[in-house]
């Protein structure tokens, strides 16, 4: 039996201080439901309040949906949630480890994962290949991580349809969607940067590369104050990295 699937910090980044609920959804949540097709079954994983999927419903928006949860608290919330807003027949809140909280006859069309490290995405996919069916949208929203998380998309035929970047509370969000879309090939700078937002340079996307740009430039200036000897491939990989967004900016 695998390890359960989750991030090693909860990542709420000042959403408690806006009484989140079922009917008011963070902008970030927001912006997810707005990639949710209408009608559709949706499976939100990692669900915690249940709040996507209630307010998705009360909405009106979709047809049905799973909400699956593999810490007991965040279940028995997200249990609350549903139950509170007269929902038990149409959203399930299912005890499980990632995508295991979908059964064949759910028929999802739609699979959302939100709040945590690309990583963590990327491994929830990948262990659960067995419960994706190919016809699903997903519905991603990373904190970090994006580069291994479309590298993973990539390499199982899953093109990336629409990328979002927005900033909530001093944060930035990263929204991918992606379907599954036969063999698909990005560049590596493509992964690193996503390779729609690359295109439309948005405000955001800019200013969060100015100020990646500068951590970047900071660490080089750490590794040759440093003590000790960095590793090659550490200072090589950073200055690529710098390199890329450099020109990206230019």
């Amino acid at each position: 039996m695998s390890p359960p699937i989750r991030p090693k910090v909860p990542d709420t980044r000042g959403e408690k201080e806006l009484q989140l609920n079922e009917q008011t959804l963070s902008i970030r949540l927001e912006r997810v439901a707005a990639h949710v097709p209408p009608g559709a079954r949706l499976a939100d994983i990692g669900s915690d309040h249940g709040y996507l999927p209630v307010a998705l419903m009360r909405r009106g928006a979709i047809a049905t949906a799973v909400a699956g949860e593999v810490a007991l608290t965040p279940f028995r919330s997200a249990e609350r949630t549903v139950r509170e807003n007269g929902l038990d027949q149409r959203i399930t809140v299912r005890l499980a480890n990632g995508l295991a909280a979908i059964e064949p006859g759910d028929g999802i069309t739609a699979i959302s994962i939100c709040g945590m490290g690309g990583e963590t995405i990327r491994d929830i996919l990948d262990s659960g290949k067995a419960h994706l069916s190919g016809q699903e949208r997903l519905i991603l929203q990373p904190n970090g991580g994006e580069q291994p998380l479309r590298q993973w998309l990539m390499e199982n035929g899953y093109r990336i349809l629409c990328e979002e970047l927005l900033r909530e509370n001093r944060f930035y969000y990263e929204i991918i969607i992606a379907e599954c879309d036969g063999p698909v090939m990005y560049t590596a700078e493509e992964l690193y940067f996503g390779p729609l937002q690359m295109q439309a340079r948005s405000p955001a996307f800019l200013s969060k590369w100015q100020r990646l740009l500068r951590q970047k430039q900071k660490t080089l200036t750490n590794f040759a104050q440093a003590r000790q000897a960095v590793p090659e491939e550490k200072v090589q990989d950073t200055e690529r990295q710098a390199r890329w967004i450099s020109e990206l900016l230019a």
